[in-house]
């Protein structure tokens, strides 16, 4: 795709989640300004100026919201907030284990909602 937030997201799953794209259909594309990461046609993931966004259930979400620097998914800066999303901080992003554990839930439950 050739774009900093395309090279980041495919970066960050390749080093944590290297079988995903042998498991389900990955594919990657433009998104207001950022990049969207779908798993067989789902978005599970987006990349932009606000940083890294998984798309979580809610239990998970309302865990991560309760950390100081887990942050809600906007667009734009005063855009729409995406409330099944959360922007993880860069310290997840650099713990493979858990940034592995989140994708694994985030492509899951993605899987099971509406498109």
């Amino acid at each position: 795709m050739g774009n900093r937030f395309a090279d980041e997201i495919t970066g960050l799953l390749e080093r944590t989640s290297p079988d995903l794209a042998a498991a389900y259909k990955l594919e990657f594309k433009n998104f207001f300004g950022a990049v969207t990461g779908y798993v067989d046609g789902n978005i599970f993931i987006s990349c932009g100026n606000f940083g890294v966004a998984l798309k979580l259930p809610p239990q998970t979400l309302d865990a991560l919201f309760a950390m100081k620097d887990v942050e809600h998914l906007r667009y734009f800066a005063k855009g729409h907030v995406k409330k099944e999303y959360a922007v993880l901080p860069e310290r997840i992003l650099k713990d493979d284990q858990h940034f592995k554990r989140l994708v694994e839930e985030s492509v899951g439950f993605a899987l099971k909602s509406p498109a």
